[in-house]
């Protein structure tokens, strides 16, 4: 472990479980820079604990530990906050404009890790993988008259149709993937934004579509955004998935929509609540081919090493600015 510069940058990851791989700050920093760095990790951060372990930092690293304007306030030595994901929900950037602090986020570190999982939940919900993996232990193969047992109806991804809500780089990317599948792709209109000429209205989109996944960032206009009358326009055999954020679906339309058989299956590696609650209604037992993963559509391990040079080439980056701008001698010195 380096010995820190007297005068070194504070830097504090409050949330630094969320990524395994840790930051490899000796990637982008020589010696003399590295001299430089103190710095903090934090396995979790309480909403009690955040002001203390922010009041003398120079440079926070946070994930989805919420910075909002009281508490930016509170911390006066504050220049830099490195988000450690795409989206930036969790900081008041209004605040911190006002503050002079700024806001540096990593944008496209794991679009081609959601994206394939995507695809892969879809394979899954499509070919009811989790159930016929079951038979295959439960006895009902070794019952079975015949060499394989036929359960649910399997379904196929090639020549079905795609519907993507949200285009941004994780929308291209699952849009490349299932393209390469040979499925039908349709983009649905953006809400609050004019369509594109290869756009379609989102109810049209529902419609149409044999499985809908969804990109679209978490607003006042994509709150809720598939409720139970968006749910009740897909077809009875379709599937939804959802790697954006939780909120954008309704959870309980959802798992009455499920046990209705008003919808063939749905992956869901987000929710409105993370960690989810015990009594989450996405939790109940029984609830007909949900696929339920713990929000890791982002994290293969490619992925997590990616965003963590850039968080880490953030830090640098605020660094080499530091020393650059510091004077030869301390302040106050004679």
């Amino acid at each position: 472990m380096h010995r820190p510069h007297p005068f070194a940058c504070q830097v504090v990851f409050l949330d630094a479980g969320t990524l395994p791989c840790g930051l490899p700050f000796a990637q982008h920093l020589d010696a003399s820079l590295l001299a430089h760095l103190a710095y903090q990790a934090h396995e979790r951060t309480a909403p009690a604990e955040v002001a203390a372990r922010i009041a003398q930092a120079e440079v926070v690293v946070t994930n989805k530990v919420r910075l909002g304007a009281e508490l930016l306030a509170q911390a006066p030595q504050l220049q830099r906050i490195c988000i450690a994901a795409a989206g930036m929900d969790n900081v008041d950037l209004q605040a911190a404009r006002s503050l002079g602090i700024t806001v540096h986020n990593v944008p496209d570190y794991g679009s081609d890790s959601v994206a394939e999982h995507v695809m892969a939940t879809l394979l899954a919900l499509r070919r009811h993988l989790a159930e016929y993996s079951r038979a295959a232990i439960d006895g009902r193969w070794s019952a079975s008259p015949h060499f394989c047992w036929h359960g649910p109806r399997i379904q196929p991804v090639g020549g079905s149709t795609l519907g993507i809500v949200g285009r941004g780089r994780i929308g291209q990317a699952t849009a490349r993937l299932a393209q390469g599948l040979g499925m039908r792709v349709l983009f649905a209109q953006r809400p609050g934004r004019e369509a594109a000429d290869d756009e379609r209205p989102l109810d049209d989109l529902l419609a149409q579509c044999d499985a809908v996944s969804l990109h679209v960032p978490l607003i006042p206009d994509t709150r809720g955004l598939i409720d139970a009358r968006r749910l009740a326009l897909m077809k009875p055999d379709a599937v939804l998935i959802n790697t954006g954020r939780g909120a954008l679906v309704d959870p309980h339309a959802l798992v009455a929509a499920l046990r209705a058989q008003r919808l063939a299956g749905a992956a869901m590696d987000v929710l409105e609540v993370e960690p989810p609650p015990p009594d989450h209604p996405l939790l109940a037992p029984g609830i007909p081919n949900l696929l339920l993963t713990p929000h890791v559509a982002w994290a293969s391990e490619q992925a997590q090493q990616r965003l963590a040079s850039r968080l880490a080439e953030q830090v640098a980056q605020h660094l080499r600015e530091r020393v650059s701008l510091a004077p030869t001698s301390p302040p106050g010195a004679a």
